[in-house]
């Protein structure tokens, strides 16, 4: 929490974004049993393999083991995970009927997330930070126009060029649908909550000022006055890192592609920021693998407002020893990088921004 708000802490938290996944032996476990919906819908489990990811691995906040999409299904679009094809929407919006017909008034029948949120909340207490999250607007309107992953989004810019007037409806209705999602999350026990834009990237500056960025801004701005801090993580996002800035978010997720200094700095070091370590580097040999710790860590230059994190979530076949290996690393190497004098961000009295 108090690296979320950029205020001083010993050393900088460390967690990762899919942390309870299939590389891990005692999730695969669950999964010979059940489906990832099932998982899902079910608190107990759901709070089982969030657990079980947080202590194995000796992180310091545990993120609600849910999924992107669930909002879809109260709001009246089914959708199932197809093997090889990732989540596939059967029946994608083309048309403003289709969106007319989107309900916004069953959030309820999400509470499930709520519930495993209190068993994880109810387990830790005030030992580790507990993480909610929810889909952005564009890209949970992506997934409903384009029916599933897509390579150009060409059916979701088509309708944003051509259907303003549908698409801002379409954006409204999924911002009253998160709003009410985010709130049973914090009064469930979350301590902050991250928004996932995986898809942004695939805008322009231009598109995601004009199309993206008002209504983004609206959903964490809402969230915020529920009084916790915001977490913006979008994929491929360098060019749009001072727009999402604008958002108001607490904390902007930084990829892999952008050294975590430089995406720091073109936001002026006007939040906190997480990353960035390339999730493809926890396959590497161990000297390789600290080495790139220790770069984002000097990268990081002890600045107050730096959660240690992926640029990505972890995926299949990571080893899990080496992700245990990054948690001792930042635990280790962190002091090496601390700033010894008082880190402020205030003017000086020539009027220049200190950063040391």
């Amino acid at each position: 929490m108090r690296a979320c708000l950029r205020k001083p802490v010993d050393r900088p938290p460390v967690w990762f974004l899919r942390q309870a996944g299939r590389y891990m032996a005692e999730y695969r476990e669950v999964r010979k049993h059940h489906t990832l919906v099932e998982i899902c819908k079910r608190p107990e489990l759901a709070a089982e393999v969030t657990i079980t990811a947080a202590e194995k691995l000796g992180v310091d906040a545990a993120i609600i083991f849910a999924d992107l999409l669930l909002p879809l299904e109260p709001m009246g679009l089914d959708f199932e995970f197809v093997a090889g094809d990732g989540p596939v929407v059967h029946h994608p919006l083309r048309s403003v009927e289709a969106i007319d017909r989107l309900r916004v008034d069953r959030a309820g029948q999400l509470e499930y997330v709520a519930a495993a949120i209190e068993k994880v909340a109810g387990h830790f207490g005030d030992a580790l930070g507990m993480i909610g999250f929810c889909g952005a607007p564009f890209t949970l309107a992506s997934y409903m126009i384009e029916g599933g992953s897509s390579r150009n989004y060409v059916h979701t810019k088509q309708m944003m060029y051509s259907e303003p007037d549908a698409w801002r409806r379409l954006l409204d209705k999924l911002v009253t649908v998160l709003m009410a999602f985010a709130k049973q999350q914090v009064d469930a026990g979350t301590d902050v909550i991250q928004v996932f834009d995986s898809w942004v990237g695939s805008l322009s500056v231009e598109d995601y000022r004009d199309y993206v960025l008002p209504v983004t801004k609206r959903l964490i701005r809402a969230v915020q006055e529920m009084g916790v801090p915001v977490i913006y993580f979008g994929v491929d996002t360098a060019s749009l890192l001072p727009a999402m800035r604008e958002t108001g978010a607490d904390v902007i997720g930084l990829d892999w592609r952008t050294p975590l200094d430089e995406g720091w700095r073109a936001m002026e070091y006007g939040c906190a920021v997480q990353g960035n370590l390339d999730p493809i580097t926890l396959f590497a040999p161990e000297p390789i693998l600290e080495t790139r710790v220790k770069q984002v860590l000097e990268q990081a230059a002890g600045r107050p407002g730096h959660i240690f994190n992926l640029g990505h979530g972890i995926v299949p076949g990571t080893p899990v020893e080496n992700v245990q290996a990054v948690v001792r690393m930042v635990k280790k190497f962190s002091q090496q990088f601390s700033r010894k004098e008082v880190v402020s961000l205030a003017p000086s009295k020539d009027g220049e921004v200190g950063l040391g």
